[in-house]
């Protein structure tokens, strides 16, 4: 371990790597959870299956960023970018499940190209600074309000598109039953803040448990409430396995290249330049998203090379890439290097050792998947409402008292929730910038490649709208 991680010529010791590998693990292990929750939604694929997918990208992301580049990080399902798969994708566009695994898919392979070619460099710098910085900010609000949403907190309304729920049990327009588990989300939610100001390790994870204990002694409470209950619990962790298998492993390929469903409504030209977009868009979230979480854990740890930048970046980016297209192939989203490994950087992890031991914890998890189908939607509701608060942080870089940065960062921002689409954002962003500085006198600053960013998103407005 010394010869290959070098963890005494980092400043560290082995107890040390070990103990940050099972802090980053604690920190990040709701995506398990939460990712299983989300996609389950989509109906074709169950709990079961994306919590195994989950686990197993998770592991290979977290040893192959370990054992390439050598840094305490771990990789997992992308928070934002599974959204993005599940209720822009499959719901909004209308692909199916395995449709969105070949855009997954080539995301991973053209982000593979990408770095082993040096492209990589010239389509982050193609993309304006205040766009890229609000990026996170936007995918932020539009997590928490899914979560919002999935908590039953946020509702339909047919005049205002949307409405806070009835919490009113007196009058009969609302019931015990309906109001007791959005109360456990608003709870969770608060205490994971009471615990992360505390800098207890892993709040969102035990926030997560705290709120699942509340939903079921709660229940006691709500008549019929576990009528059933012991019928459908299933304690054989080779079960999930089984639906892995038939559901998710290799879907990607056996169903993800038929899209006559979607050509049974649309044309083949609006067919090709969705895949285009979405493919774009999923690439450029994966990008920034690894790039900024790179940097801001390394600066952290102070991982930074003498230059400030991000030693063996290449080959973290490579074990991303690899991550993400082997995540496509198990039948999960966008794997992406997590922000949650600051927390075992925190702890003193320095080098690729820390990972592994995460990579190991996610493959013990592997196994505990009968205890995780227990976790109720209003825990894991209020997971996805905390992340969205910790994505909001970059706002502040932003100069909003210039309307040449303001506005691409606030149409950003704004647009991805209101729209219910990611790169629905990117675009009007990236759109925006480009209008504002062709009639600002700036015309000869906007890149050749932000034009073609632009323009193959504005194509996208009106073939496919």
């Amino acid at each position: 371990m010394e010869n290959f991680f070098k963890v005494k010529e980092k400043g560290s010791t082995v107890k040390i790597e070990v103990l940050a590998g099972l802090t980053t693990f604690m920190a990040m292990a709701y995506i398990l959870m939460v990712n299983a929750g989300m996609f389950s939604d989509l109906g074709t694929v169950s709990y079961n299956a994306i919590y195994i997918a989950t686990a197993i990208s998770a592991v290979i992301g977290t040893v192959l960023i370990g054992v390439l580049a050598n840094l305490p990080l771990a990789q997992a399902s992308g928070m934002g970018l599974n959204a993005f798969f599940v209720y822009t994708v499959c719901f909004g566009f209308g692909l199916t499940y395995a449709n969105a695994l070949v855009l997954v898919l080539v995301d991973g392979i053209i982000f593979i190209i990408l770095t082993v070619t040096g492209l990589r460099e010239k389509i982050f710098e193609a993309i304006p600074d205040h766009v890229r910085i609000a990026i996170p900010a936007g995918i932020g609000l539009f997590i928490a309000f899914i979560g919002l949403q999935n908590a039953g907190i946020v509702v339909n309304n047919a005049s205002t598109c949307v409405s806070l729920v009835s919490l009113n049990i007196f009058s009969g327009t609302a019931t015990w039953a309906s109001v007791m588990p959005i109360l456990v989300t608003i709870g969770t939610v608060m205490a994971i803040a009471v615990m992360s100001k505390r800098n207890v390790k892993g709040a969102v994870l035990l926030g997560i448990v705290g709120g699942a204990v509340a939903y079921y002694v709660l229940g006691i409470t709500v008549p019929g409430f576990y009528d059933g209950f012991a019928a459908s619990l299933s304690f054989n962790p080779f079960t999930a396995f089984g639906e892995f298998g038939s559901q998710a492993f290799g879907k990607v390929f056996t169903e993800g290249f038929d899209f006559s469903a979607y050509l049974a409504s649309h044309t083949q030209t609006e067919l090709i330049v969705l895949v285009i977009t979405t493919a774009l868009a999923f690439c450029l979230v994966d990008m920034f998203d690894t790039l900024g979480t790179l940097y801001g854990a390394c600066a952290r740890g102070n991982l930074l090379t003498k230059d400030g930048k991000v030693p063996n970046m290449d080959k973290a980016m490579l074990a991303d890439a690899i991550a993400t297209t082997c995540g496509a192939v198990c039948g999960t989203s966008t794997v992406t290097t997590f922000v949650e490994s600051s927390a075992g950087v925190a702890e003193g992890g320095r080098t690729g050792l820390s990972s592994i031991v995460t990579g190991a914890m996610f493959f013990v998890a592997m196994f505990l998947s009968p205890v995780a189908v227990l976790i109720p939607g209003c825990a894991t509701a209020a997971a996805l409402i905390y992340v969205g608060v910790l994505m909001m942080n970059c706002v502040r870089n932003i100069e909003w008292l210039n309307a040449d940065t303001a506005v691409p960062a606030f149409l950003t921002v704004a647009m991805m929730p209101m729209t219910y689409n990611i790169s629905y954002g990117i675009a009007f962003g990236i759109i925006s910038h480009i209008f504002i500085s062709l009639f600002s006198g700036k015309a000869k600053e906007i890149k050749a490649g932000t034009w073609v960013i632009g323009i193959l998103f504005a194509i996208m407005f009106f073939v496919t709208h």
